[in-house]
């Protein structure tokens, strides 16, 4: 070994320094090192965890967004129909009054019609047994009383009235 260079002595402190070096390192480095390695691992591994667990709650998060959305539409569709609907209801309701008061106007308008037309006849009448009184005055060429004048002008107006029903 002293041909290669190697003193005993000298190895053998080395080996025993490097020895002593490698179990301080041991307990005092890399330990440390690999316990701040091991948390750092943890760390990192609860950190894609909660980034998992966010992106999970996220993406649930947008499923309930996205169910209420159509919740909404949904909702707001079956008001647009009910709108339609009470518009619709409200229209007939307004068409039936409408349609309700052009009835009872025109059977007012009739009766009021028919009532004219009665004042118009029993005018007629009354003209009629006064044209009847008057040519009878002539033919008899007398005035007549008043009992004889009265059942005078119901006899005409008897016999006008069987003329105006006939016709």
């Amino acid at each position: 070994m002293g041909a290669l260079g190697i003193n005993l002595p000298g190895l053998i402190t080395q080996i025993v320094s490097f020895s002593i070096l490698f179990i301080l390192l041991w307990f005092l480095l890399y330990k440390p090192i690999t316990r701040a390695m091991r948390e750092r691992s943890g760390r990192i591994r609860e950190g894609l965890e909660a980034a998992e667990k966010a992106r999970a709650e996220a993406a649930d998060a947008r499923a309930a967004m996205e169910e209420q959305i159509t919740a909404a539409r949904a909702e707001g569709q079956e008001m647009i129909a009910q709108a339609r609907q009470v518009a619709d209801r409200f229209r007939e309701e307004e068409l039936a009054k409408a349609r309700e008061e052009i009835r009872s106007e025109r059977e007012r308008a009739e009766a009021d019609i028919q009532r004219e037309r009665d004042a118009a006849i029993e005018g007629l009448r009354r003209e009629f047994a006064a044209i009847a009184v008057d040519a009878a005055e002539k033919i008899i060429e007398r005035s007549i009383d008043e009992t004889a004048h009265s059942e005078l002008i119901d006899k005409v107006l008897e016999d006008s009235g069987a003329l105006g029903r006939s016709q």
